[in-house]
């Protein structure tokens, strides 16, 4: 068989299944975090009658359920805290698990838990329980989309390099996504429960479409020729990925002459994604995060040999990126959204009030988190004076008491400076600017700092780092809180 002789991807099918696959494995983080309003409201009120997404009112926010209750707080950490324990549990997970039975798994039970929150619309619940029972659902959806995130990477790690781009993207894509069908549920004119209702009803649907997407996957050409391709090149992978998708006679096949296997990208997770500057789809190039030797391995494929690199020594090269993306995400998810959901507008329209925190707070974040992400495709300053990094992102420290110092109800010891909005609208476009960039120049940086067979660890590495970021902003989120 000759380089022409591969199959092509028909339609770019398997580039938008991925793409559709990142987006669904985003959108219950984002699509709980953009309805803290309506939460907020039944917590407030106990009856599924409140204004909830259509706000209330004065367009103020809930006042002392919110203060009892911590819903913010208690959402970032427990929507943080499985992602850093399945994505280390997910690292075994893979030898005894087939790769179709922990994709499918997550997405039916993420499905499931969102039918539950939707059909709670309707149903009168208490405070107390329905914050136990909104709770739990985070908690479990949070821990199938880590097992999902990372099974799913495996299987890029057999594609070019294109395809995790396009995965990533549409991980991009979620936080816009679920803030414009807020913005649309709360538009269409409907009672608050109805808008609610639809809002909840639309990740059960992008969640099912994923499931039918991911069960095409093995019936496209380009895919089993990647995938036969990935454990032809390299029988001493751990080809059960492989195993999961094909039956038995489809895993047969010619070696293609001369080709190398694709590059593998190393992770990205929850809101560390990264976009690069090529999207080529069915020609194999480099990983999603650049080498100086334009090559990447994928740590969830490979067994280590018995002379696998150090994890110690790796850490030496680039412990001074780990350090940063672990500040860039404490900063973050110690504000956004604990601080960031609850700043109310100083304008006297109430149309305004009603749409400020949807479109100021998620909207803009993700749009801006989004472009600061892709500005690394065209530089990567400072990737020459390494040390710099570290103070630059030092910097971002500062949009903590400035977002503290908007007007963020309720507040009983910090004074209010910021009172306009064009203030809070500065400071998150900067702050979720800054967060997009140096989450996606840190861990592009990563794998240049280390030899090409310490990539794969490096990857592990900074993945780690990663949610540990997002562990320690959630739980300083609790102090900030406090504080106000």
């Amino acid at each position: 068989m000759t380089r022409q002789d591969t199959p092509k991807d028909r339609f770019r099918a398997v580039g938008i299944i991925f793409f559709i696959l990142g987006l669904g494995t985003l959108l219950p983080w984002n699509f709980f975090i953009t309805a803290i309003p309506y939460f907020q409201a039944r917590l407030t009120t106990g009856t599924n009658s409140s204004a909830g997404l259509q706000g209330n009112s004065s367009g103020a926010q809930p006042g002392p359920a919110q203060d009892n209750f911590n819903f913010n707080n208690w959402l970032t950490l427990l929507s943080q805290l499985p992602l850093l324990l399945f994505t280390l549990l997910n690292s075994f997970l893979y030898q005894c698990i087939p790769d179709k039975v922990r994709i499918l798994g997550s997405l039916g039970g993420n499905l499931l838990l969102f039918i539950l929150t939707a059909a709670l619309v309707r149903v009168e619940v208490p405070p107390q329980p329905f914050f136990a029972i909104t709770m739990g659902s985070v908690w479990f959806i949070n821990s199938f989309c880590a097992v999902l995130q990372g099974s799913l990477f495996g299987q890029l790690g057999t594609l070019p390099q294109g395809y995790s781009t396009l995965f990533l993207s549409g991980q991009g894509m979620a936080g816009t996504f679920a803030a414009s069908a807020m913005l649309l549920s709360m538009a269409c004119g409907a009672d608050a429960q109805t808008s609610a209702l639809s809002y909840f009803i639309t990740p059960c649907v992008g969640t099912l479409v994923s499931i039918v997407c991911y069960l095409m996957l093995p019936q496209t050409a380009f895919f089993r020729h990647s995938l036969e391709r990935t454990c032809q090149h390299d029988p001493g992978n751990e080809v059960e990925t492989k195993a999961g998708l094909l039956d038995p006679e489809e895993r047969s096949g010619d070696q293609p002459d001369g080709l190398q296997g694709p590059d593998k990208p190393m992770l990205g997770m929850a809101n560390g994604t990264v976009r690069t500057v090529e999207i080529n789809l069915e020609s194999p190039g480099k990983g999603a995060f650049p080498l100086h030797n334009g090559g990447a391995t994928g740590a969830w494929n490979r067994s280590p040999g018995p002379k696998g690199p150090s994890a110690f020594s790796v850490l030496r090269k680039i412990w001074l990126l780990a350090l940063c993306i672990v500040m860039v995400f404490a900063v973050t998810l110690s504000v956004f959204p604990a601080i960031t959901a609850t700043v109310t507008s100083a304008s006297e329209s109430r149309q305004w009030r009603k749409f400020f925190t949807p479109v100021c707070c998620f909207l803009l974040f993700n749009v801006m988190d989004w472009l600061g992400r892709s500005t690394t495709s065209y530089f990567l300053w400072p990737e020459k004076r390494l040390w710099l990094l570290p103070l630059l992102v030092g910097l971002r420290f500062l949009f903590v008491p400035l977002l503290m110092l908007c007007q963020a109800e309720p507040r009983t010891r910090l004074p209010v400076l910021f009172r306009q909005d064009a203030w809070f609208i500065l400071f998150m476009l900067l702050f979720s600017h800054s967060n997009g960039y140096f989450v996606s120049l840190t861990m592009c940086l990563a794998p240049r700092q280390v030899l090409p067979q310490e990539s794969e660890l490096a990857g592990a590495l900074m993945t780690f780092f990663l949610a540990l970021g997002l562990s320690c902003g959630a739980g300083l989120s609790f102090l900030l809180k406090a504080l106000l």
